[in-house]
């Protein structure tokens, strides 16, 4: 049955931007009640708010996206990455409960917390074991294996866990705007040709985000026949070395630079090589990614540019 309200939360997000373009299109008829920045106005984190907008919304499906997604941010302010990702995501979940027992909930989990699991080496379906290394990560599993236990007493949750998406809009806090902001910089003559840079000896799944978003909308649509609970990693299934990506950005943008390490960039506990099997999506959903990984870095690319006018 296709949904005729859709909630959602962190409405004013980089991923949301590129995902109510796409709910309009494939739910037309539906209503969409947006939370968020410029929207409803909702602190996640406000478990009686979160109650209000949940008893007047009534949605019948609902796509939680509001968080603290940055790894520095959950560790720089480690009580509100708990707050937000977790205590937020729990105050929404009993709020559906109690007020929209119907209700589908899409909660949008992260790859980042299988973290130790990725040190075997391969491609890891959703059988892997939780083990994050970081706050962000950590508040994501605890949050997603809140949400298993309550599938368990009925609530009608599908768990998905994307793997890193990237698009036009992302701030720089991510990897690939972070390069792209500086290669469109050197390009416009605004920074001396040197780029900053973490490790770029790891191998990450990336995603865009346009991908992503199709997940979600299929998840909407075929929802009645996801069991309650079910878990499904997004990925492409091809891990890319970080310091081929900035190549390719500055391959793409016609320049050249000094690269060098700044150590306030790297991580303590960063993964070697993190890659997703997506095989129970694309079984599931029939979903696959289909946007090429050079249009993505083209369209992230030409965003910065825009942004520096």
């Amino acid at each position: 049955m296709q949904p005729a309200r859709i909630l959602l939360t962190g409405a004013s997000g980089f991923v949301a931007g590129h995902l109510i373009p796409r709910l309009r299109a494939d739910f037309p008829a539906a209503e969409l009640i947006l939370c968020g920045e410029g929207h409803i106005p909702l602190d996640i984190s406000d478990a009686a708010a979160v109650r209000s907008v949940v008893r007047d919304a009534r949605p019948d499906a609902c796509i939680h996206l509001a968080a603290v997604s940055a790894v520095a941010d959950a560790w720089g302010d480690p009580a509100r990455a708990w707050q937000v990702n977790v205590m937020g995501t729990l105050a929404l979940a009993e709020a559906i409960r109690a007020d929209a027992p119907d209700c589908l909930l899409l909660f949008a989990s992260s790859a980042d917390i299988y973290g130790r699991s990725f040190t075997v080496g391969h491609a890891l379906d959703e059988t892997a074991a939780a083990a994050p290394t970081n706050t962000y990560a950590a508040t994501k599993a605890a949050a997603d294996l809140a949400l298993g236990a309550m599938a368990a007493d009925g609530l009608r949750v599908i768990r998905l866990r994307p793997f890193n998406h990237t698009g036009a809009g992302q701030t720089a806090s991510f990897v690939v705007p972070a390069f792209a902001a500086q290669v469109a910089a050197i390009a416009a003559g605004r920074q001396e040709a040197v780029l900053k840079v973490g490790n770029l000896d790891a191998f990450r799944d990336f995603l865009d985000v346009r991908d992503v978003c199709a997940a979600y909308a299929a998840c909407l649509a075929q929802g009645d026949r996801l069991a309650p609970g079910t878990i499904l990693n997004i990925a492409s299934g091809t891990p890319r070395r970080i310091g081929d990506v900035l190549a390719d950005l500055l391959r793409i943008a016609g320049v050249s630079a000094e690269i060098v390490l700044d150590p306030a960039r790297l991580r303590p506990s960063d993964i070697p090589l993190a890659a997703g099997n997506a095989a129970a999506a694309h079984a599931a959903l029939g979903w696959a990614p289909s946007i090429p990984w050079a249009t993505t870095l083209a369209d992230v690319l030409a965003d910065w540019r825009a942004r520096l006018g």
